[in-house]
């Protein structure tokens, strides 16, 4: 994760520098395909956030892409890895991601960037599901505005990019499936689309002390237990 947040400003002038350097090294035959997802996404096809911390991708590309994309973060005082795939070491990544990416740019002739939008960036944040950073937000976040661009997204259409994606919509933990089933018969997603934001926020701020007072503690398998545990302590206080 960058210190520094990505815009939609500055994503495209960093995906610009990092096709130059790539063809650079590798001249105008050789091409490469980079799918963003997550934070990146959600910034190129929606307006509810303005900037991201994350620049998850999934690159087939040469092993010089590597060194393309450090030499744009040392130019512009990213961190090393600044886009990385480590993401497709976590649950949301299946290889089926492929087949449902759209078309965004392709800069240089030789780098083309496609995105996940709809109902299977939906799909791959339930996946991730993460109540301390921004997946539920970011879901209802699209549910608003694919609404308001006249294309909303029901509950059938979601149900089956979690199939497409990962097998079965059942592959959804049960609070996760509780979540999009309630958010979309209820519907009023710009009032709860604030009040997830926050809530994800408190959650940040009492792992963030929790971890403070138990280092090593929090891992991805009870880190759900933790947030429960912590916000029935806040509840009683």
């Amino acid at each position: 994760m960058s210190d520094q947040p990505f815009t939609k400003e500055n994503l495209d002038q960093y995906l610009k520098e990092l096709a130059k350097e790539f063809r650079k090294r590798n001249g105008k035959a050789m091409t490469a395909e980079i799918i963003l997802i997550g934070g990146a996404s959600v910034l190129i096809n929606y307006g509810f956030r303005e900037m991201t911390y994350d620049m998850d991708a999934i690159i087939h590309a040469a092993s010089s892409m590597k060194d393309a994309i450090n030499t744009v973060g040392d130019r512009h005082n990213l961190p090393k890895g600044w886009m990385n795939d480590d993401f497709m070491r976590t649950e949301s990544y299946t290889p089926r991601i492929a087949a449902f990416a759209k078309y965004y740019r392709t800069y240089s002739n030789v780098v083309t960037f496609r995105t996940i939008t709809g109902e299977y960036l939906v799909a791959m944040k339930l996946r991730s599901g993460r109540e301390y950073k921004y997946d539920r937000s970011d879901v209802i976040g699209i549910l608003w505005e694919q609404e308001k661009m006249g294309s909303p997204l029901s509950l059938e259409r979601i149900q089956k990019a979690v199939a497409d994606l990962y097998g079965s919509y059942d592959v959804l933990a049960s609070d996760v499936k509780a979540f999009i089933e309630k958010a979309i018969q209820d519907g009023d997603y710009a009032e709860l689309y604030g009040r997830v934001r926050q809530a994800e926020a408190e959650n940040k701020e009492n792992l963030l002390e929790y971890q403070e007072d138990k280092p090593g503690i929090i891992t991805e398998d009870n880190v759900h237990d933790i947030i429960a545990a912590l916000r029935r302590r806040k509840d009683r206080q």
